[in-house]
């Protein structure tokens, strides 16, 4: 077994090291990205072709897949906001920056998606936004893109650069844009996105997360932070320290903002707000995307964003694609180990990636599938930084196609050629069930997710076989007696109307015994003028 298994797989530890391929492993935030000098102009600025290789080769481009088209018959939801909403067609159809289109070419992004065709122009407009769409949609592309173009626009009447220079009093870093995401690896990935939209452009993004040393996260920001990506705990130290400023953030981004609160951010991002001058800046945009919206989001949303904030919907709150085939079998706990390693040897070699419960099943798995000859890594947040990054760098690059993972990998993470998701422990909510195996099936590619389904899994039992009819899935016997008898509701955890967050105001005064001034911000705070040269 373990001969075939090295046929058909390769080894398990993967090729050798090209000879000239650097093996000296820097932390992700360390990676390169443009810089900027002085004598540049947005016409002159000269290429670089060993960073416009890593930026745009094809082993980091994600091409659309041959169902791309099918986006175009998801159902969209725009409240609020202009009077005349006008979706885009191309991205040439908004005053996008001349660069940001170059790169958006060297992305090879034919059109937008539907989340893009709509969030685009929203922002581009001075709206506050709050967004929902499904995994793979291309929802990191719909922020940064009117961003940056709004950032650039500013910066053409700025000096060339804002690192401190020898003999210059030293200043706090002090970002235009500020996107506060749940996990490392999540921040790692926008990173690597916006690496790539700002190439030959004077914005000088930056990463920084916990786990990594503080001491080069710090050297990075001095060196000039146009865009800063970070977790909510980092951003709180880097702060207290006073290894940056909030003073000039004019654009505020909150990423799979439901895992934000389900990981407890809330009273981070709430004292992230209060530590600044955010909240009372007139000119501030505010956006939150995800795949699901929760109701404790919808009220973090009215709390923090303009009255005339847009609520944009694409497709069903909490639904994932057709492009993804859904598959369950009923497997015993005992039976597991032996059902997966049969289920990997059955079908051709595949980037694969096993969701698990715990760490220790995510070490355990490792241990076996590895002495098995199988190609594999695994990825839990007792993994310190280094080998989380380490990790995710084999899994990308098909030198251990296999990853193990606990619900640290689960969100955000835009990996290419995910053929495989497998939910060795299933989950108990069907959001989490959701963002899984949103992993596969991505920018209109045919993906696979196989379940492991027992008893232990009941809880999930009557949301997924609703899930598994409104994606027009094969339904197993033994999710039958879960059928529901009367039609599905297609938008059961639709956006919330005013009455509903009033009753939340009040549940959530009663349970945490607060007054409104510390849970809320004052309507004055939220005025609507214009966003003073920022529009």
């Amino acid at each position: 077994m373990d001969s075939y298994i090295t046929e058909k797989w390769g080894h398990r530890d993967g090729p050798a090291p090209d000879d000239n391929q650097d093996t000296n492993w820097g932390w992700a935030s360390e990676k390169p990205v443009y810089e900027w000098d002085e004598d540049f102009t947005d016409d002159n600025a000269p290429a670089i072709p060993e960073l416009e290789t890593e930026l745009f080769g094809d082993d980091y481009r994600i091409s659309t897949g041959e169902h791309f088209e099918e986006f175009e018959k998801i159902k969209v939801s725009v409240k609020g906001g202009p009077e005349e909403h006008r979706p885009m067609d191309s991205f040439k159809d908004v005053p996008l920056h001349p660069t940001i289109i170059e790169n958006i070419e060297r992305m090879e992004y034919s059109k937008p998606t539907p989340v893009q065709k709509n969030a685009i122009p929203l922002i581009l407009g001075g709206y506050d936004l709050l967004a929902c769409a499904q995994t793979g949609s291309g929802k990191t592309a719909a922020f940064l893109l009117p961003i940056l173009s709004k950032i650039l626009a500013k910066l053409a009447r700025l000096p060339a650069t804002q690192a401190n220079r020898p003999g210059a009093r030293r200043t706090a870093p002090a970002p235009y844009a500020l996107i506060i995401v749940p996990t490392r690896e999540l921040g790692i990935q926008i990173f690597d996105d916006t690496r790539r939209f700002t190439y030959k452009t004077r914005v000088r993004p930056v990463v920084i997360y916990g786990g990594a040393e503080m001491r080069q996260q710090k050297e990075q920001l001095a060196r000039g932070c146009e865009i800063l990506i970070s977790t909510p705990g980092r951003l709180m130290d880097a702060l207290e320290r006073k290894a940056v400023s909030l003073d000039h953030v004019k654009f505020l981004v909150l990423d799979e903002a439901d895992r934000t609160l389900d990981l407890g951010f809330e009273p981070a991002i709430r004292r992230i707000l209060s530590m600044s001058n955010l909240t009372r800046d007139e000119s501030l945009m505010t956006m939150m995307f995800s795949a699901t919206f929760p109701t404790a989001i919808q009220v973090l949303a009215r709390d923090f964003m303009k009255d005339d904030y847009c609520k944009l919907r694409i497709g069903r709150i909490g639904g994932t694609t057709t492009d993804i085939q859904q598959k369950l079998l009923y497997v015993e706990e005992c039976d597991k180990e032996e059902t997966l390693v049969e289920l990997l040897t059955s079908l051709p070699p595949s980037r694969t990636l096993i969701f698990v419960h715990t760490k220790r099943q995510a070490d355990y798995l490792d241990y076996v599938l590895y002495n098995q000859q199988f190609p594999c890594v695994s990825l839990h947040g007792d993994r310190n930084q280094k080998e989380r990054e380490l990790a995710l760098d084999a899994f990308k690059r098909g030198i251990s196609p296999i990853l193990i993972a606990t619900a640290v990998a689960a969100r955000g993470l835009d990996i290419k050629n995910i053929l495989h998701v497998i939910n060795y422990d299933l989950c108990d909510d069907i959001d989490e069930y959701v963002h899984r195996i949103g992993r596969t099936g991505r920018a209109g590619h045919q993906g696979l997710a196989t379940s492991f389904y027992n008893k232990t899994a009941y809880a999930i039992a009557p949301d997924l076989t609703k899930l598994l009819i409104e994606c027009h899935q094969e339904m197993p016997d033994f999710l039958s007696e879960f059928i529901p008898e009367d039609e599905l509701t297609t938008y059961e955890n639709d956006f919330l109307d005013e009455d509903a967050l009033a009753e939340m105001d009040a549940l959530a005064l009663e349970d945490q015994g607060t007054s409104n001034d510390y849970l809320y911000q004052s309507d004055a705070d939220f005025s609507n003028q214009a966003s003073t040269g920022w529009n």
